[in-house]
């Protein structure tokens, strides 16, 4: 959960660089918290019977959208490519699968020109 907090107070931070635990503790989170609002809307009964959710869901993917974009900026960062890097998913199928690679590859060790290894700067956390 820590890592889940961390990302939404660094909501606006494209600089930086991000572990793979903290992207991936984060996507985890985010997709229980969807799964969640998306019971609330069908316990409440505002889903949208085509697509099986509703507001609660809606406004918590709007507000989640910044955030995970920062994430995957800093992950994309902590394994040496610029940001502007993950307009690649933009390929269908081959840039999804290229960015999954890039998303579960370990970071660079030491320095680039992103900033310290998290990894490295704080081990154990």
């Amino acid at each position: 959960m820590k890592w889940y907090l961390k990302v939404l107070n660094q909501y606006s931070d494209f600089n930086g660089r991000a572990r793979r635990k903290e992207y991936w503790m984060f996507f985890l989170f985010n997709a229980l918290f969807s799964l969640l609002a998306i019971m609330l809307d069908n316990f409440f009964g505002i889903e949208d019977p085509r697509y099986g959710y509703g507001f609660f869901y809606v406004v918590y993917k709007l507000a989640m959208l910044i955030p995970h974009l920062a994430v995957i900026v800093r992950r994309l960062h902590d394994v040496g490519k610029s940001g502007k890097f993950l307009f690649i998913v933009l390929i269908p199928v081959i840039g999804v699968i290229w960015i999954f690679i890039l998303l579960i590859s370990d970071g660079e060790s030491g320095n680039n020109k992103y900033g310290p290894s998290p990894k490295y700067v704080n081990p154990l956390s």
